[in-house]
């Protein structure tokens, strides 16, 4: 399960299980209710403060499990994401994903909502393949629903929205650099550390008014976030 370190005034909340590498990291239900858990956490902690999102191994996050989507819930099953992507894009502290592995659907989602991306150069992709992914040999694909649809295009450069959305491309570090999607490249040695530095130096802003400001921010993107539209 998703579990929580400090360093210094940085909390680093990696999504894959403790000791274990290559865990794919999907969104179950007990996975996004450890993240909230660790959330909580951070949250409730007093002084300056910031959080720094990784994994380990292959895997930043795999995203959803697709087999839910053949299932019955699915609507609830939804929800429960974009509550995490909601949590994050309005969290009130600083927060940076770093990206050491494959961010795919929703794990690519995920690392939009954070305030800042620093991605490995050398391996790994970002991609939103919804639309090349049927669940059947009649489906078209996946629709991304709206409120993922927003912070997406709240998120990302322009032109990247476009492509990354509707053509399912893969992004690898160097691509993703030049689309404006991620803001730094680093080698793997380098990467948690210049993570850490980039949001240590911002965790001064944290508190209760830095998470008003985003809100307010993104109150289209929150009010989309808050209800699942599988249908455009």
């Amino acid at each position: 399960m998703p579990h929580l370190r400090r360093d210094d005034a940085v909390f680093v909340l990696d999504l894959g299980e403790p000791d274990q590498l290559d865990t794919e990291n999907r969104f179950t239900p007990e996975w996004m209710d450890a993240v909230h858990a660790c959330l909580d956490e951070v949250q409730a902690a007093d002084g300056p403060k910031a959080l720094v999102t990784t994994g380990s191994g292959k895997f930043f996050s795999n995203g959803f499990e697709p087999e839910r989507f053949l299932r019955p819930g699915v609507d609830d099953y939804l929800l429960a994401g974009q509550r995490v992507f909601e949590r994050v894009l309005t969290f009130p502290a600083p927060t940076i994903a770093a990206i050491q592995g494959h961010a795919f659907g929703a794990g690519a989602i995920l690392a939009m909502a954070h305030d800042g991306r620093v991605m490995r150069g050398d391996r790994g992709y970002f991609c939103l393949p919804e639309i090349t992914l049927p669940l059947t040999q009649s489906d078209d694909g996946l629709v991304i629903p709206g409120g993922m649809a927003d912070l997406l295009t709240a998120r990302l450069p322009g032109p990247a929205t476009h492509e990354a959305m509707l053509t399912g491309r893969r992004y690898g570090g160097h691509d993703a650099l030049a689309a404006g999607i991620v803001d730094v490249l680093e080698e793997h040695e380098r990467l948690l550390p210049v993570a850490l530095a980039r949001a240590g130096a911002l965790a001064g802003t944290a508190g209760p008014k830095l998470g008003a400001m985003k809100r307010w921010m993104y109150r289209d993107v929150v009010a989309g976030l808050g209800k699942v539209t599988l249908t455009l």
